[in-house]
């Protein structure tokens, strides 16, 4: 069997001389020379899918916008009213999604319930004016959006996000590195036709609001860009990539360009950026406490970055300002950044000393981002690993001098030791080699990210030279994807390499891997220093054998054996691809308690569906030509249909409620993890279970089975006649890559570059 083990960076202490800071000496360990973990802690239920705010969701809209309501109510799995007034809703219209015109609302909201309700601004751009002020300003938040195809999709990351039901930040905060790309256009749109690429290795990407120029009729630019002019710019920026946004106005002083005059400006533009939903506050840190402390007190589901820059380069990280400059920053705020300018390349070792320092004194604190500035700074931004922001030779200009790229970083990493170069695979049997994803795709994402490793496809045997332990067994080994995915079980009990990892146990295992039982991502990732190696030391010497007594080839022989205190991870990223696409169109809350049906062969091939199923809280799940494993099947009712009658029953869960959110005629999601040359059984289960009369909700049908391989039928068009969303498998796959690559590197792949990068492009 294999260990659980929660996936947590785990530092490499490391000898450093003590450091005066303050004037006393402090033994303190240097973050240089650690070896970059590629492996991320591992996201369970709890920083997942949560139910977020419960109150009571109002919806303002404009003339002849009521299709905007029905759409939210839609994303959230519930039914919705129409009222005329705040003074009609009433406790009936709990857990209804309630619409209220515009030219009405202004009549009371600002006298609402605030306990009971939570009101969204709802406000079409294509009408050609701005929002009213005064319902921008009393609303709790404010969506803008246009009538394009993908408009349902916005409104579900904005509904997700601002009601607290998923959390970018947290998932962030627990990768070993993350980058975000500083926008440095006066409009956006120049830089949406290449958002793809320039976004490739971005965890996130800042808006320079300061930087935008909004065009007056007269030809010259407004001196500060309006409110509504902004708005549009997030509204675009989240209508062309995934990414979270990060907020910024910086000023003059901070090499900016917003003016320092009026620090309620300040106020009134962050705060209006939570209102938009948007995922990072940048707020300076010479703004006063009142601002800062109000904004922080009001940030809801946003995340605030208390942000100081100091250009003088009198700066020094050794002194008690940089320490008082810390204490200040974090009184309110989720990461601090602190960004110099330096005149010795010393001085860089003196921040990883500061850097050190307040991760062991203040080991409560949020997250610290710094670097140094200009040429000189630059060893700093290698070694910062929290938010370092980068630019891309795509941009006009850089957003602060010495910025470098997520490629440059990650080659000055190679050069130094930190990033040593790996094999990865993509291990697969004979006959799925045509849907593993393939070296060139692999090696352009490596290109891309300026990372040093191969990747290679190969088949998959069960002993001998081409068995999954062989490819591992390797000194050079940076991990693989194996497709389709593999019992652990099977793994360890056939291998006397993966056996001989945690004293006989196997190698350690992520949640996800061991309630699924199917491992499709290995993952290579150095022991503490101080701990016993993992494995024995024979392994590093000579080559395994395997129970029949065959050896391994000779080329394999040669590099064989993982280094001294390396693991293996054996993990899951199929079942984050699935949850990835069912949560693209609709919030979290819209699987909450409903039922469910998977249909398989076997459990291993529906065991990914029904993780991430339990993870969106279903209430029950119908199993059709397979049985539910009993890791999964804990906490979760499953009922399998062994007859007419339990399908019939099925059929008619809620039939008979007036309430829409049962659906007419339920199930409300269906998953099929049948192959293809299954997909008539596929499209008549669909029809039985397809809508019955007039239901306002449509349903979900996620189809697994490879969308390349010829079939009689196509589900998904049958889905699409019978009331259903169809997604297919090039969704999950791209979804499940982005994680894959994720786990393997440590870097981030934006979903919309995979599909790019795969030939079909998402506008």
């Amino acid at each position: 069997m294999a260990v659980l083990q929660q996936l947590e960076p785990v530092p490499v202490p490391m000898p450093a001389p003590p450091q005066e800071i303050n004037g006393s000496a402090r033994p303190m360990s240097l973050d240089i020379g650690r070896e970059v973990d590629p492996v991320s802690t591992e996201i369970t239920f709890g920083s997942g899918p949560r139910r977020g705010d419960t109150r009571n969701v109002v919806i303002m809209y404009g003339r002849g916008q009521e299709k905007i309501v029905a759409v939210a109510a839609e994303v959230l799995g519930k039914s919705y009213h129409l009222r005329n007034g705040f003074g009609d809703v009433t406790p009936e219209d709990q857990d209804l999604v309630v619409g209220i015109p515009a030219d009405s609302a202004r009549a009371n909201v600002g006298t609402r319930d605030r306990a009971a309700v939570v009101v969204i601004n709802a406000h079409c751009v294509n009408l050609g004016m701005p929002p009213d002020a005064y319902l921008s300003a009393e609303c709790d938040f404010e969506f803008l959006y246009t009538e394009t195809p993908f408009f349902r999709r916005d409104l579900s990351r904005f509904i997700s996000h601002t009601l607290g039901q998923l959390s970018h930040h947290e998932t962030l905060m627990a990768k070993p590195r993350t980058y975000f790309m500083s926008t440095t256009f006066p409009d956006v749109r120049a830089a949406l036709p290449n958002i793809d690429i320039l976004t490739v290795g971005s965890d996130a990407i800042e808006l320079r609001v300061d930087l935008l120029k909004e065009p007056l009729n007269d030809g010259t630019f407004s001196a500060v860009p309006s409110l509504s002019y902004v708005g549009e710019q997030v509204m675009l920026l989240r209508q062309r990539t995934e990414l979270p946004i990060i907020f910024t106005t910086r000023c003059t002083k901070e090499n900016g360009r917003f003016p320092m005059d009026n620090p309620d400006l300040y106020y009134e533009y962050l705060y209006r950026a939570i209102q938009w939903g948007v995922e990072y506050i940048d707020v300076e840190i010479w703004l006063p406490e009142t601002i800062r402390r109000k904004l922080f007190e009001q940030r809801g589901n946003s995340r605030v970055m208390s942000a100081f820059h100091d250009f003088s380069g009198t700066f020094k990280w050794p002194s008690a300002r940089a320490e008082s400059v810390f204490l200040e920053s974090r009184r309110y705020a989720d990461i601090v950044k602190m960004i110099a300018i330096i005149n010795d390349h010393n001085e860089n070792f003196e921040l990883e000393y500061f850097r050190s320092k307040i991760r062991a004194e203040y080991p409560d604190s949020p997250p610290l981002s710094a670097a140094n500035m200009g040429e000189t700074g630059q060893f700093s931004r290698t070694l910062n690993r929290v938010f370092t922001p980068i630019t891309h030779p795509l941009l006009p200009i850089i957003a602060a001098p010495g910025q470098m790229s997520a490629a440059e970083i990650n080659q000055a990493l190679a050069l130094l030791g930190h990033l040593p170069r790996k094999n990865i695979y993509g291990i697969s049997n004979p006959s799925t080699r045509s849907v593993t994803p393939q070296a060139p795709f692999y090696e352009k994402c490596f290109n891309e990210l300026g990372l040093p490793h191969h990747f290679a496809v190969v088949e998959r045997q069960l002993k001998g030279p081409g068995c999954i332990e062989a490819w591992c067994n390797q000194k050079s080994f940076g991990g693989a994807c194996l497709n389709p995915a593999v019992s652990f079980t099977e793994l360890v009990a056939n291998s006397p390499f993966f056996s001989s990892f945690n004293n006989g146990a196997g190698p350690a295992l992520s949640e996800a891997a061991r309630l699924i039982g199917m491992v499709d991502t290995i993952v290579v990732r150095p022991s503490p220093s101080n701990s016993g190696s993992s494995m024995p030391g024979s392994v590093s010497s000579s080559p395994r054998r395997h129970q029949d007594g065959d050896s391994f080839s000779a080329a394999i022989s040669q590099q064989s054996g993982l280094p001294p205190n390396t693991s293996l991870i054996f993990d899951n990223a199929s079942w984050k691809g699935i949850l990835s696409t069912l949560t693209r169109d609709l919030a979290p809350s819209a699987y909450f308690g409903r039922v469910a049906v998977v249909m398989a062969s076997s459990a291993d091939d529906a065991a990914s569906a029904l993780f991430a199923l339990k993870a969106l809280k279903v209430g029950k799940v119908y199993t059709v030509g397979f049985k539910a494993p009993p890791a999964l099947a804990r906490d979760l009712l499953i009922e399998p249909f062994n007859s007419l009658e339990s399908l019939q029953r099925a059929r008619m869960v809620g039939s008979s409620d007036t309430d829409d959110r049962a659906g007419a005629g339920s199930p409300f999601v269906v998953v099929s993890a049948l192959g293809p040359e299954k997909s008539n059984l596929v499209g008549m289960l669909v029809r039985v279970f397809g809508s019955r009369g007039s239901g306002k909700t449509r349903k979900v049908f996620l189809d697994l089975a490879d969308g390349s391989v010829p079939r009689r039928g196509d589900p998904g068009l049958i889905a699409e006649q019978s009331g259903f969303a169809a997604y297919g498998s090039g969704d999950v796959t791209a979804f499940t890559t982005v994680e894959t690559l994720r786990l393997l590197v440590g870097q981030n792949v934006p979903y919309s570059f995979v599909r790019l990068a795969s030939g079909r492009a998402l506008f």
